[in-house]
């Protein structure tokens, strides 16, 4: 079965769940025994429609709909009022690992284009440093002393640093997810730019013979913060494709659901965000040896790795309990 076929027939009882569940939630009138008996009918139906669409529609919009209708249905239907710890637990556990999984190509894609900057910038300044002040911003290229690096470290106010570093980011990471609604233009420049920028710095120490200095500056924080980085690029690059590529739905449909996934996928950067910021505030230029920078940038790639590996099994533990409820 096609998926214009498979919407076309189960769409009228997707509806009706959904106008069940907003009935439940308002809870203006006595509900009756028929009623609930249809929501538990339905909501059966629907989760055998969502074990069907993650078999042949994976990755499609129907069924991160369904996922999400099936879970407001099972949560109302098992009155499971969890605190808002436990449903932030949920989110970073579960949810958020589940989105990134459906939209790892348009991360790859940020990936992509970031280091795209980063290349070409690298080989221009590469072949005269000279090209980085017109590369670079003004205050960052006259700023930039190889001698110095490493050095006076011991005057930074370490907390300063971190939320000011933390601050940066975020707002790197949101003009990146907020260019989407441009049908992605400006997310793919902010993306680039900020690969330049990287790059260019990069060439400068390579012709300083302190590359092997630079990237130990770089990389214990720099894991971290660029997969957030890339995660808050992939969401804009979503959302700006389905934009441009809207299929059988209208853009309005597609910013607003669509829009809805990217959000979520942004707010699951912040600790990453947060991690990020406290190493490149204390550990970065904290007066250790340059192996043991490198010793944290690996372990912050082990840990990143394993959260998406535990998430991943505990998301496919939690949707076939459901499945199968």
């Amino acid at each position: 079965m096609k998926m214009k076929q498979f919407v076309q027939l189960h769409r009228e009882d997707w509806k009706q769940l959904e106008h069940l569940i907003r009935i439940f939630h308002k809870k203006k009138r006595n509900v009756t025994g028929a009623e609930i008996e249809h929501f538990h009918k339905l909501y059966q139906k629907t989760a055998q429609h969502l074990s069907y669409s993650q078999t042949y529609f994976k990755g499609e919009d129907v069924t991160f709909y369904l996922n999400g209708l099936v879970a407001k249905a099972h949560n109302l239907l098992y009155r499971d009022q969890v605190s808002s710890l436990k449903q932030i637990g949920q989110f970073f556990g579960t949810t958020f690992i589940g989105l990134f999984l459906q939209q790892w190509k348009f991360i790859i894609v940020a990936m992509l284009l970031f280091s795209l900057g980063m290349l070409g910038s690298f080989f221009t300044v590469l072949q005269d440093p000279l090209y980085l002040y017109s590369i670079l911003p003004a205050d960052i290229a006259q700023a930039v002393d190889p001698e110095q690096l490493g050095k006076n470290h011991d005057m930074i106010n370490a907390s300063y640093m971190s939320v000011t570093i933390m601050l940066n980011n975020i707002q790197v990471a949101i003009l990146a997810f907020a260019g989407g609604v441009t049908f992605g233009i400006l997310t793919v420049y902010v993306l680039i730019y900020n690969g330049i920028i990287v790059g260019a710095l990069a060439a400068l120490f390579w012709h300083y013979g302190m590359s092997y200095q630079f990237w130990a500056y770089i990389v214990p924080h720099g894991m971290i913060e660029l997969t957030a980085i890339f995660i808050a690029g992939g969401a804009g690059l979503l959302m700006g494709y389905k934009l441009f590529v809207p299929g059988e739905y209208s853009r309005g449909y597609q910013l607003k659901e669509n829009g809805k996934r990217s959000v979520l996928l942004l707010l699951g950067t912040i600790p990453l965000f947060i991690i990020a910021a406290f190493v490149e505030g204390f550990i970065t230029p904290a007066p250790i040896p340059l192996g043991a920078k490198y010793a944290v940038a690996f372990i912050t790639v082990i840990g990143l790795l394993a959260y998406i590996i535990v998430g991943n099994r505990l998301l496919t533990k939690k949707q076939l309990i459901t499945t199968h409820d």
